[in-house]
């Protein structure tokens, strides 16, 4: 039996204030409902997440209905583009995403390169594959460090699929063992789901 892990982009969130603690925005809690019901018809079996807030936020739902808590993994967090850990503006992260794809070894001093951050969260999804073998993980996470974990298994989820994700978004990844044998892209059907 194949294991699914579900990655689910956060919904959105304010522009300011520290990457740990960004709740969502209206929008965002009212896309978080909509993923719940979405993956209720799932089944899913355990639910992870970043520990910042806005991911938590957009999975808890589903942690409820299954009646588990959200298990937080500290290395799902976002790369970590900056030494304050604070979010940078739109206009000094597209440069700095582009420098990182074509440099996978590429950071602002103090702050992770590409490299580091899939090798930590890659780790992580390692061991649910493992741990929950034949399940179905949902997994809440973040843009980049999603398409850096997506990446490792298939070269074609790059910049340009970073910048084709929404907020939130969710792609069911099929594995079996440790080999990705498919993705499919749910959070289009989302938008039909009346709530």
């Amino acid at each position: 039996m194949n294991t699914h892990i579900y990655m689910i982009r956060h919904g959105d969130s304010p522009k300011e204030g520290p990457e740990r603690t960004r709740r969502l925005t209206e929008k965002g809690i009212a896309d978080a409902q909509k993923v719940t019901e979405l993956l209720k018809k799932e089944d899913m079996d355990v639910v992870v997440s970043s520990p910042y807030l806005r991911s938590v936020l957009t999975v808890e739902g589903i942690g409820q209905h299954i009646g588990r808590s959200v298990i937080v993994k500290e290395d799902l967090k976002e790369r970590i583009f900056s030494r304050d850990n604070n979010r940078i503006s739109d206009q000094e992260l597209g440069p700095l995403l582009e420098e990182s794809f074509r440099d996978p070894d590429f950071a602002l001093e103090g702050a992770e390169s590409n490299a580091e951050c899939q090798r930590r969260a890659v780790a992580v999804l390692d061991t649910l594959l493992h741990t929950y073998k034949g399940k179905n993980i949902a997994v809440g996470t973040h843009g980049a460090v999603m398409t850096l974990m997506m990446n490792h298994y298939d070269s074609r989820f790059d910049l340009k699929f970073l910048y084709s994700t929404s907020k939130p978004d969710i792609y069911r990844m099929e594995f079996k063992g440790l080999e990705l044998v498919g993705v499919h892209r749910l959070w289009t059907e989302a938008e039909r789901v009346t709530i």
